[in-house]
């Protein structure tokens, strides 16, 4: 599985080596986001530590993030399992995507180091290397998940980048629960390309008017789809 890019808050310096805590977290989020981990499923902690190669503490530290970020629920002695996707949470997510998105593309707009700029060129190189209607659905789903996450990480707020990244793996998992019924779900990723190039333009106004777009036309998809 394609390594996805993260939101650097509260994971030191950027190339520090990950706590096994972390790699866990990261890698079992990524997992319940993209629905590898089934709405509904059982979590079995040691299946998940032998799976990822680490012990069952660091499995456990990250599965209480993921249940404070909703992706996990922990029932008296029934167990813990992967959230269920509930639609009707689609316009509660959708109303904070729709004013923190903006916000965040605009600052990184201006925040966005030479690094930051760097990596989303990058990003928006890989969107273009290939017809995104050749690509597969998941790999595309992937792709988009790390340009949310590398605008984030450029616009230099540990918390709206943690806010952020939380909302936008609930939504993913909405989007991934509709794949089969979202025919424009290409176009709607190659979108990040002009909001990629108003941010490293340093054309604040612009990217928060792209990244407004971007998440009402999720929420229109979502609901054709329905």
């Amino acid at each position: 599985m394609r390594q996805l890019a993260t939101g650097r808050a509260g994971t030191g310096a950027e190339g520090e080596e990950l706590s096994l805590a972390e790699r866990a977290y990261r890698a079992i989020r990524d997992r319940l986001v993209m629905l590898e981990i089934r709405p509904g499923a059982p979590i079995q902690e040691e299946q998940l530590a032998q799976s990822l190669g680490v012990g069952r503490t660091p499995v456990r530290e990250a599965l209480k993030r993921l249940q404070y970020e909703r992706l996990i629920t922990t029932y008296p002695r029934r167990g813990t399992f992967a959230t269920e996707v509930n639609i009707t949470d689609l316009a509660h997510i959708s109303e904070v995507r729709k004013e923190l998105e903006p916000l965040a593309a605009a600052l990184a707009a201006r925040r966005a180091t030479a690094a930051d700029r760097a990596a989303l060129t990058a990003l928006r190189r890989e969107l273009e290397s290939a017809p995104a209607g050749a690509r597969d659905a998941s790999d595309l789903m992937r792709l988009d998940l790390q340009v949310h996450r590398a605008l984030y990480a450029a616009a230099h707020n540990p918390y709206l980048e943690d806010t952020l990244v939380r909302h936008d793996n609930l939504a993913t998992r909405i989007w991934c629960l509709f794949l089969d019924r979202l025919s424009g779900m290409a176009g709607h990723v190659e979108e990040h390309g002009p909001l990629i190039e108003a941010v490293v333009a340093g054309d604040p106004e612009t990217a928060a008017r792209l990244a407004r777009g971007h998440v009402e036309g999720f929420e229109r998809a979502i609901r054709a789809a329905i």
